[in-house]
């Protein structure tokens, strides 16, 4: 009877996604702790609950498996619903990105980048850059040709900085001068910034 007892209780052995998904969280959870250098299979494997063959078997090196994590574990942008106003738009869209930065995989991939070599840290330039930079480039370049339909973007503010201008700000400010992007300063970027370079 115990044994019985003991067996209905045990949890059934993960496969698949749901596997995948204990691994990839176990990795961010041991980035945030032990970071990029102490990280390895092993503690990854014993934080998932399962074996280090699991884990060679998805990704062959610990680089491939974290930047996995990363890449899933962003948050996305999301669509930018019409306020009626760029300024309200391009607000939106900032805290957006900087929740996404302020994520445990936006925490943990900055720990990777600043602990890891230079060869390993351009891989994981290519996550930033699909998870967080390109998408909110292609998001802004919507909102700018949003607002001159509507008539408070001037016409020609189509040029290929304009787009680069919050993303660029958001990363240099985030890592050069470690800013937590408070709605203030969210604000003085959109005001003294963004609605001048845009506004007819």
């Amino acid at each position: 009877m115990m044994g019985s007892r003991w067996s209905s209780a045990s949890p059934g052995r993960r496969r698949g996604p749901e596997l995948e998904r204990a691994i990839l969280d176990a990795a961010l959870e041991q980035l945030s702790t032990v970071g990029w250098n102490a990280l390895t299979m092993e503690g990854i494997a014993a934080g998932a609950q399962t074996g280090k063959a699991a884990l060679y078997r998805r990704w062959p090196s610990k680089a491939d498996l974290v930047a996995e994590a990363l890449r899933t574990g962003l948050p996305g942008i999301g669509e930018i619903p019409d306020s009626g106003s760029i300024r309200e738009d391009l607000h939106l869209l900032c805290v957006r990105a900087r929740d996404a930065m302020h994520s445990r995989a936006g925490q943990a991939l900055w720990s990777v980048l600043h602990e890891c070599d230079h060869k390993t840290a351009e891989r994981f330039h290519g996550v930033i850059w699909s998870g967080l930079q390109e998408p909110a480039r292609r998001l802004i370049r919507e909102l700018v040709l949003r607002g001159i339909a509507r008539g408070d973007v001037r016409p020609d503010a189509t040029g290929p900085f304009v787009v680069d201008v919050i993303p660029a700000m958001l990363m240099y400010r985030a890592k050069v001068c470690g800013s937590e992007w408070v709605e203030g300063d969210i604000a003085e970027l959109i005001d003294e910034v963004m609605v001048p370079l845009l506004r007819v």
